[in-house]
């Protein structure tokens, strides 16, 4: 299945967690299972804009975007990981509200039992969407598996408050388990923040992706060949890789794009959506970018 169709089909998970939870809270007036009502909305926003990002990541380069569009799904965990923010401080002025005036709790057996049904069904997606998100590396769509997640540990976790406010008559439980899980989806909203930060700024390939690189060029670096000035970089579902090839100066051209072609391939091979971009030089001669500092 597409990263799309498994975006549709967490929208339609969303809007099928939406209504059972604003049910569940609706028959027990239940403050922590508004909050977990509030999250299932970010997920349903933050599937249905995934969904954009993905529609304009998998566009083909064109003249203003020439290395393509795989950044765009940055935008999107980025999107989620504010809509997280704006989530939690809804849920803690519901909460503080609620812990001001406790108000007591209504079929709160029915409640729990749509909350557990809706977690089942977010907790099957996630799992794999996640496995997906894994082979095709795509930011959207972890994102959104990750934060399905953390709604199903919110969930599990306003559940078990709830069974406890129902065994000690703790009212103030509620409203203080709300706040708590607002906390939590704050901290995944932070980490999803800064991921999509740091995918903007090109950040380096992972350390397993660094280690692949070495291991094929090692196998073609002897006396006669040799590559340095190795620079790595992501976006989205592509891996970049530049660097220098030094060879004999002596080589012909066909023999030394032979080579390149040859060492390209082995890359790609060996990382999966790799783009290597190899400059030809002699082995007596060295380019120098580093030696002077931008200015401020």
């Amino acid at each position: 299945m597409k990263v799309s169709a498994y975006l549709k089909l967490s929208i339609a998970v969303a809007l099928a967690t939406i209504t059972l939870k604003t049910g569940a809270w609706w028959v027990s007036g239940s403050v922590s299972l508004l909050s977990d009502a509030l999250e299932s909305l970010v997920n349903l926003a933050g599937a249905m804009f995934a969904l954009a990002m993905v529609t304009v990541a998998a566009r083909p380069p064109d003249e203003e975007h020439p290395y393509g569009h795989h950044k765009a799904e940055y935008f999107s965990s980025g999107f989620e990981g504010v809509l997280i923010f704006v989530a939690a401080l809804a849920i803690v002025w519901a909460a503080v509200q609620r812990l001001l005036n406790p108000q007591p709790l209504d079929a709160v057996g029915l409640g729990i039992v749509l909350s557990v049904v809706s977690s089942a069904m977010n907790g099957a997606l996630a799992y794999s969407m996640l496995r997906k998100a894994r082979q095709v590396r795509s930011v959207a769509l972890e994102g959104d598996a990750r934060h399905l997640f953390t709604d199903v540990w919110t969930s599990a976790g306003v559940v078990a408050g709830l069974l406890a406010v129902q065994a000690t008559g703790w009212l103030w439980l509620d409203p203080v388990l709300a706040i708590a899980v607002a906390l939590n989806i704050l901290r995944e909203g932070a980490r999803l923040v800064w991921q999509s930060a740091g995918g903007l700024m090109d950040e380096a390939l992972e350390p397993d992706a660094k280690a692949q690189i070495d291991e094929v060029l090692a196998g073609f670096d002897h006396h006669a060949i040799r590559f340095d000035h190795i620079v790595t970089r992501s976006a989205g579902q592509r891996r970049f890789v530049d660097m220098h090839m030094h060879m004999p100066a002596a080589w012909t051209l066909g023999r030394a794009a032979a080579v390149r072609t040859s060492v390209e391939q082995a890359l790609m091979a060996a990382v999966p959506g790799l783009r290597a971009t190899i400059q030809l030089l002699p082995l007596d001669v060295e380019a120098h970018f580093d030696d002077e500092k931008d200015p401020l």
